[in-house]
């Protein structure tokens, strides 16, 4: 008495525009999740914060990264994460600069003339407009202390 008719046509087309949807939500979903931020954040604090030179690696889930002077963005088919760093402020790294070599291992007196040559290139570095960069899937972090300069560079 208060069911609809089974030969309604707009009971049919509700359930296969209800059906329609679902499946569009389903296929909408991402099929990875996002990369973690956190951690990788959190590896560029425990490099930062030893007393001594140190050099860190950090695997990520990411395509691309987007490294700033106080934080870090990775972003993968899943989506987007950010994360801050608890020390601060960083040098983010480009490849093929000189802080690039550093950064790979290689003492600052052999890349730069002198330490105010470095510290420029530093602070150059930390000013830069922050762009998406891609990632070859890991983060590389090292602290390096000459002639009074203080860095910490971070680089993916």
């Amino acid at each position: 008495m208060f069911d609809a008719p089974v030969d309604t046509w707009y009971l049919w087309l509700g359930v296969a525009t209800a059906s329609a949807l679902a499946f569009g939500v389903a296929v909408a979903l991402p099929t990875t999740v996002p990369p973690d931020a956190q951690r990788a954040a959190a590896t560029v604090d425990a490099v930062a914060t030893s007393p001594h030179n140190a050099t860190g690696e950090h695997g990520v889930d990411a395509t691309a990264v987007e490294i700033g002077s106080r934080r870090i963005a990775l972003r993968n088919d899943g989506g987007t994460a950010h994360a801050a760093f608890a020390y601060g402020p960083v040098t983010p790294v480009r490849n093929g600069t000189a802080l690039a070599a550093v950064l790979r291992g290689e003492p600052p007196a052999k890349v730069f003339q002198n330490a105010t040559a470095f510290r420029a290139a530093a602070a150059e570095a930390r000013n830069r407009t922050r762009a998406w960069r891609a990632t070859a899937g890991r983060l590389v972090v090292r602290r390096v202390t000459w002639e009074g300069v203080d860095v910490t560079l971070v680089g993916a």
